[in-house]
């Protein structure tokens, strides 16, 4: 059991390595932003943040 609780650690510690590499090992690196508003290709086909979307609909209705 103590086998699989240290291959599974290395395999997450490995893992969070791996998917840092930007982060951690590139000076001013960062994660790229989840945001759909801050995807230019997105912003460029016209695609809005639901939330975003839902507020303008919400002010047409009460305007």
């Amino acid at each position: 059991m103590w086998i699989i609780l240290l291959f599974t650690a290395g395999f997450l510690a490995l893992a969070v390595v791996l998917l840092g590499v930007k982060v951690f090992f590139v000076k001013g690196g960062r994660f790229p932003s989840p945001h759909i508003s801050d995807n230019k290709y997105l912003r460029k086909k016209g695609i809005t943040c639901a939330v975003s979307t839902d507020a303008r609909e919400r002010e047409k209705k009460t305007v």
